[in-house]
């Protein structure tokens, strides 16, 4: 357990050596749904996994104690335990916390591996229907009171700014998984993604359902920026992207 900034106990655990990825689950999930990929990737990384507040062995505060600003604090000790910089990986919600945190602390972040994630709404009557179905989802689940603000959206803060993010990003993303399609789609424009995966037959739990298609993708993509980052420190080519759903890797060419 670590200790974030306003007392909260937070779920952690590190594993493996080697380059650091930090990984952050979804909403109403917790850390173990790692294990299958933390079992892969620690045999030549350090890995470090979390729960979110609210979520596995983490402390449940009161209602009005998670706010984005909330998660990122929790983020920011999980990266004071573990160190900096890292490859911050994160599915669903936690891309979406990953991609905030790249806004906030890019010196933080070594890469971005997106799993079935989005950057949030510009709309607001976009949100507010997320943010509905997010209430429903919570009552039906039995959550504890207020966890399910963590997960809300109030505003547009970080789709707004993606194209201030010059992380290296892989995005993976389920063929079945057709709700997070349109933001994959959005990060290729505005995001520096080095390459797209989509893993066929698989849905938004991507990373548990076919962990090693996925740790093989996270494996190959952190070599690649260690091999870039020595030979091109400053390479900031964004890659044309190209999709066939019969392949688990997409093929890129840079833009000189």
């Amino acid at each position: 357990m670590i200790t974030s900034s306003d007392g909260v106990q937070i779920g952690f655990e590190l594993q493996g050596s080697g380059p650091l990825l930090v990984l952050t689950h979804g909403w109403v999930n917790d850390r173990s749904v790692w294990d299958p990929l933390v079992k892969n990737l620690s045999e030549d990384h350090t890995v470090a996994s979390w729960d979110l507040r609210g979520h596995g062995e983490s402390d449940s505060p009161p209602p009005g104690s998670y706010s984005r600003q909330h998660a990122l604090s929790d983020l920011r000790a999980v990266l004071d335990a573990s160190g900096r910089p890292a490859v911050l990986v994160g599915h669903s919600l936690g891309g979406y916390l990953s991609l905030a945190h790249a806004l906030d602390c890019p010196e933080d972040v070594s890469g971005l591996v997106l799993i079935a994630a989005g950057p949030g709404f510009r709309n607001a009557e976009a949100r507010e229907e997320w943010n509905d179905a997010v209430r429903a989802s919570a009552e039906k689940l039995d959550q504890s009171p207020g966890v399910e603000e963590i997960s809300m959206h109030v505003d547009s803060e970080v789709i707004d700014h993606l194209t201030n993010i010059s992380a290296s990003t892989l995005v993976i993303l389920g063929e079945r998984d057709k709700r997070f399609a349109a933001a994959a789609s959005l990060f290729s424009r505005d995001l520096n993604v080095h390459e797209s995966v989509v893993v066929p037959d698989q849905g938004h739990m991507v990373h548990l359902k076919a962990a090693d298609q996925c740790a093989d993708a996270i494996r190959s993509f952190v070599s690649i920026q260690a091999i870039s980052t020595i030979l091109c420190p400053s390479l900031n080519d964004r890659p044309v992207v190209s999709v066939s759903k019969n392949i688990s890797f997409i093929s890129f060419k840079y833009i000189q």
